[in-house]
Formats: structure tokens, sequence, C-alpha cells
């Protein structure tokens, strides 16, 4: 189990701002650090890595890791940038930190688990990005860290490789105790157990995914999770919500013949749907939908999906 209660400084005298997180990452799960950028994701992971002075604690399987260099606190660091040794083999990078650990996994085992067994004597300015990322992971897989820190290591990517090796690390993931830094919210649902979404250097909400997802408690976290947010006076009586100010996913606002009428704004193709930008009353609804709608059409919203933000 990961505890943190920490404070770390970020920025110089004129933009400086603190990140302050108290939060509990269980045994075998991953938590997602999810912001815009300049939310205090990376210094955070920076921190509980070792990278950055901090006030506080940060405990892990019950030692505190406070003064502790990072090759000493039993973590295991995944950089946005892959972070390679270009004078060394892919075998040597991988088996670097080996020097520092007693009990390690062997790097060719690694390197055929994650598909790059071929690479072994390669050097790392000879491969790809999503070559280079798969033996970052593996570098970070054989001190056998008691949890892996990630830091955006799938956003330097093109989107093939993105999915392919975001489905990787859900096997990689499994089981162990991870804390996953992102600002894309796909990414963070997909991997995520547990999200943490940061605002200006603090935590605005943490729970389990789909609970951060489907009830977020504020404006905020509602839009940046990508659900709509509407103040239910704005609506038209027909769509049957509740008083306040509302969250509802798009995925749960449908064009169905019974609805109430909207005029569609804007239609953005994402990959096999139709992202649907909708006036409804004074309101603006986003659906996702199968086909391309007409100009006009009707929408509906089942009661029960509708979250009263406040």
């Amino acid at each position: 189990m990961l505890r943190v209660d920490l404070r770390a400084s970020v920025g110089d005298a004129g933009s400086a701002f603190d990140v302050v997180a108290d939060l509990t990452v269980r045994d075998g799960e991953t938590l997602c650090l999810l912001g815009p950028s300049g939310s205090g994701k990376t210094v955070l992971l920076e921190a509980l890595a070792g990278f950055r002075e901090y006030a506080g604690g940060v405990e892990l399987d019950g030692r505190s890791l406070d003064g502790r260099p990072p090759e000493e606190r039993g973590v295991g660091f995944v950089f946005q940038q892959y972070a390679l040794f270009e004078h060394l083999s892919v075998r040597e990078n991988v088996a670097f930190g080996a020097k520092y650990h007693d009990d390690t996994r062997d790097p060719d085992a690694l390197l055929d688990r994650l598909g790059v067994a071929d690479l072994a004597d390669r050097a790392p300015a000879t491969l790809s990005g999503g070559e280079k990322q798969r033996v970052a992971l593996a570098r970070a897989l054989c001190v056998r860290p008691d949890a892996f820190l990630l830091d955006e290591p799938l956003s330097a990517l093109d989107a093939p490789t993105r999915e392919r090796l975001r489905a990787d690390l859900l096997t990689l993931l499994a089981d162990e105790t991870a804390v996953y830094v992102t600002h894309d919210r796909t990414t963070a649902r997909a991997v995520a157990d547990r999200v943490a979404v940061l605002r200006d250097g603090r935590i605005a909400q943490v729970g389990p995914t789909d609970e951060v997802f489907e009830r977020p408690e504020s404006r905020f976290v509602a839009e940046f999770t990508g659900a709509n947010a509407v103040e239910s006076a704005r609506l038209p009586a027909g769509l049957d919500a509740p008083g306040g100010t509302l969250a509802v996913r798009p995925e749960h606002v449908t064009l169905d013949a019974g609805g109430v009428p909207a005029s569609v704004e804007r239609v953005v193709r994402e990959d096999a749907v139709f992202r649907v930008t909708l006036r409804v009353g004074d309101a603006e609804l986003v659906a996702y939908t199968a086909d391309r709608p007409p100009a006009e059409t009707t929408v509906a919203v089942d009661a029960g999906r509708w979250h009263r933000i406040a």
C-alpha cells in the first residue's frame, strides 16, 4: 500500500504554487492522476519517486520513503520520453537497475514478454517510439518494484501504437500497485481502478473510476471527464431533469423519436461514432451516435442518468 500525505512546491517566486495530496493507493490498484497541464500531476509523481523535495510523508508497504534517494525507494518510474541510456544496448538498459537490487527479473524474459526480444542488442537510437517505451517498461519491471509510477507513458506515441501499448499495460499492471499520470480521460478510464482529478495543485475528486466519471462532484470534474454540465433551468421540461446544476455523460444522451426537439450544431466523427453537439432548449448537450443525424432531431435522457452537482 502506498500512503501519501505531502506538499511540494513548484515554480519561481512570482508563479509558485503548492501541490497538496492526501491519498492512499491500495495493493494491486492502479490510481490515475488525471488533470490538465499545469495541475501538478507530474510534480506529485516526481515527489513520490524522490526526484523532488516535499514536506509531509510518503509510506510504501509500511516503510517511510522520506529522505530516501530514488534508487532506494522501491519504485519503478516510467518516463514520458523514455529516458533510455543511448550508450547502452536495449538489454543493458533493462538490466541497469539490477545493480541496486537483489531480487530482479531476467531482462531477456521481460523483453520477450513485451514483444521486443529481437531488439535486445540494438541501440535505443535505432528504435521507434513504441519500441522505446516497451524497453522503458521492461526496465521498470526488472527490479520488481513495490509500486510503479508512470508519467504519461503513451502520450508521445501515434494512435495505433498507443492503443496496442495501452492494452499491454492493462496486462502488465494487473495485480501491481501503480500511480499513472495522464491528461487523457480515455486512457484514465481504460487503465485506472480509481481516479484522482487534480486542479491547480489540489485534488478536486478521488474515487472509483466509474463513480468519478458518472457522478462528478463539481462542474470542473464533469467537464474535464467529458460529461455534459448544464443548468436544469435551461433545459426543456420534456427532459424530466431534476433541479440544480446537472451532469450527464454523452453516452446517456440518446437521439430518440420520443424525445424533445433539438438542433444539431456540430458533428465530428470519432472512429466508429459521431460526436454530436446539440442545442436543446437553451442548453448545449453532447451525444454519441452511430449514424450521422439530420439537422433537426429529438433527444431523450433516462431520468436516472442525471446527476446533480449542486
